[in-house]
């Protein structure tokens, strides 16, 4: 069989290569075409020869070809992976990728410039998804910081016009305190002080539920310092504002502890608040931290009547208050308790018998330490 000539070779690759072939002279005006970019184009025969280059492209791309393509093949001989649409015979645009060499002039002949196309509709809309993607990315990021700092203010904003006038409170209940007054007068700024600490601990619990509910959750400020001052603070506070209350506390934490103080106290205070509220009032409140190898041990004990069974696994959810609605609170100092217990890697768990009911804090050391 006899083989075909070098220059069937070359004519059979140029016009039947799976890529589109145009050639220019030097001042891109098309000299020849191979099959394939005709067929892409709906072209046929001769009727581009003598077009520029730039001719077949729409006019945004004619411009920036004849502005930065043009001029960078010309002074660097050659472009690549450029994007471009051509504009078929039917006026519909072929997407498509172009790369480009000057051939300079030679004894062979003169300057030509050598266009391989290649079709790039797929590849161009992947690439328009990921811009896309990116964009869709960007702007969910830009939403939610929006979104952040609105949370943000509002919080600050709601805290602090709860927190000023009870601040004013807590000054001029003070100041009455350390005026001559009646013992009726000494039992009223009693009554106000602990309504005051009330307060505080409620606005305190309605500000990190609001947080919590609007995306921010339970934020903590992580010191390595000795916790049983905090816990000392917490119940003199509460013994101060219960009068007639027994409220025992066994300290054994003798290294410092690795979490948020503040946070921890405000745990305490809600289940020693809870305590005093639910707890027999004729039995003491008994309060014991300990430090274990591992753990972090927090228990609030209090004597009085057994929470149901069926209250107990509802206890730590938001505006929960167990069988019958309560005069005091919202029902969130548990559940901000136990959300204070989880951001610190550690459980809340109550348990409740005829003889006690106990809620225990366990937060593991090595979680808290990292």
């Amino acid at each position: 069989m006899p083989m075909p000539s070098d220059a069937m070779n070359y004519e059979t690759l140029f016009d039947k290569a799976p890529c589109g072939y145009v050639l220019a002279d030097k001042d891109g005006r098309i000299v020849r075409s191979n099959q394939t970019f005709l067929a892409w184009t709906g072209h046929v025969g001769d009727e581009i020869l003598g077009k520029r280059f730039s001719d077949l492209l729409p006019i945004g791309g004619k411009i920036f070809y004849e502005t930065h393509f043009a001029p960078s093949l010309h002074m660097q001989g050659n472009f690549s992976e450029v994007a471009l649409d051509i504009v078929g015979r039917d006026g519909s645009k072929i997407q498509v990728l172009a790369n480009a060499a000057l051939l300079p002039a030679s004894d062979d002949g003169p300057a030509v410039i050598h266009f391989a196309i290649f079709r790039a509709a797929e590849r161009r809309m992947y690439e328009k998804g990921l811009l896309e993607a990116r964009d869709k990315a960007e702007e969910a990021i830009k939403s939610e910081r929006a979104d952040s700092e609105l949370r943000e203010q509002f919080i600050a904003v709601l805290g602090h016009d709860l927190r000023n006038p009870l601040a004013s409170i807590t000054s001029g209940v003070h100041m009455l305190g350390k005026e001559s007054l009646s013992e009726r007068g000494n039992k009223v700024v009693g009554l106000m002080m602990g309504s005051v600490v009330r307060a505080s601990a409620l606005i305190d619990n309605v500000l990190d539920f609001a947080r919590g509910r609007l995306g921010g959750g339970i934020t903590l400020a992580r010191s390595s310092k000795p916790l049983e001052p905090a816990l000392r603070q917490v119940v003199s506070e509460l013994r101060s504002v219960s009068p007639g209350r027994t409220i025992t506390a066994h300290y054994e934490i003798d290294e410092p502890i690795d979490c948020d103080h503040t946070r921890i106290g405000q745990l305490l205070s809600n289940l020693l608040g809870n305590a005093l509220t639910h707890g027999a009032k004729d039995l003491p409140v008994q309060v014991d931290a300990k430090r274990t190898e591992h753990d972090l041990v927090i228990a609030v004990t209090n004597g009085g009547k057994p929470i149901p069974a069926k209250a107990l696994e509802r206890l730590f959810q938001p505006f929960f208050r167990g069988n019958e609605r309560l005069q005091h609170g919202l029902g969130l100092g548990l559940h901000i308790a136990s959300e204070i217990a989880r951001a610190h890697g550690g459980t809340l768990v109550a348990r409740s018998d005829k003889i006690a009911t106990t809620f225990i804090l366990t937060m593991p050391i090595a979680q808290a330490n990292k």
